[in-house]
């Protein structure tokens, strides 16, 4: 579908929309995009991240909550949502004026890469998750090899990039400690080349 194609619609319309449809849609500047579904290793990946943040973040304890694809995130400023692969709040969850449903207030989110999404996931959505001021970590996992890209916010605004592989750890003290690479790659099988 081309840009002239696109039907612009307001959130209001986008809200209805994705209410009436049997699948989510993100809404990116004004236009409605249905979500598709990834690969067996995308949502196995998924799941791993969410048993190793979980475990992590000691969700009884009520400090934070660990979120999968179904929760939708809200970019005020910009007025985008989007459904990243995993998102952790910490503290009190708030949500959209206009949209119950959307979290405005992630500490982390996860993308997990894809062939489809890698450039979208590392560029505007990236650039959009950085106008939400709770979001402290931004991280793209990558389902073709062991590696873990770690944005962290620093103190004044900027973003520090770490790489993590096999025996490496993605350091996340303020979320309760270290996500170890190879307990989310653990069962994974990568092609050889």
């Amino acid at each position: 579908m081309s840009a002239a194609e696109k039907l612009v619609m307001t959130y209001a319309q986008y809200l209805a929309l994705e209410q009436a449809s049997p699948v989510k849609m993100q809404f990116i500047d004004g236009v409605a995009y249905a979500m598709v579904g990834g690969t067996p290793e995308h949502a196995e990946l998924a799941a791993l991240l969410i048993v190793a943040l979980s475990g992590l973040v000691h969700p009884g304890r009520g400090r934070c909550r660990v979120y999968s694809a179904d929760a939708k995130i809200h970019v005020p400023e910009s007025g985008n949502s989007h459904y990243p692969d995993v998102s952790v709040v910490c503290g009190p969850r708030e949500t959209a004026a206009q949209d119950a449903n959307a979290i405005t207030n992630p500490t982390l989110i996860v993308e997990v890469l894809s062939d489809s999404t890698e450039q979208f996931d590392r560029g505007k959505k990236f650039k959009d998750y950085q106008r939400l001021p709770s979001l402290q970590h931004y991280l793209l996992v990558n389902q073709d090899e062991a590696r873990i890209e770690h944005f962290r916010r620093n103190a004044d605004g900027t973003w520090t990039l770490s790489n993590a592989g096999l025996g490496g750890a993605v350091r996340l003290p303020d979320l309760g400690g270290d996500l170890m690479v190879d307990e989310i790659y653990q069962a994974m099988e990568f092609p050889r080349g």
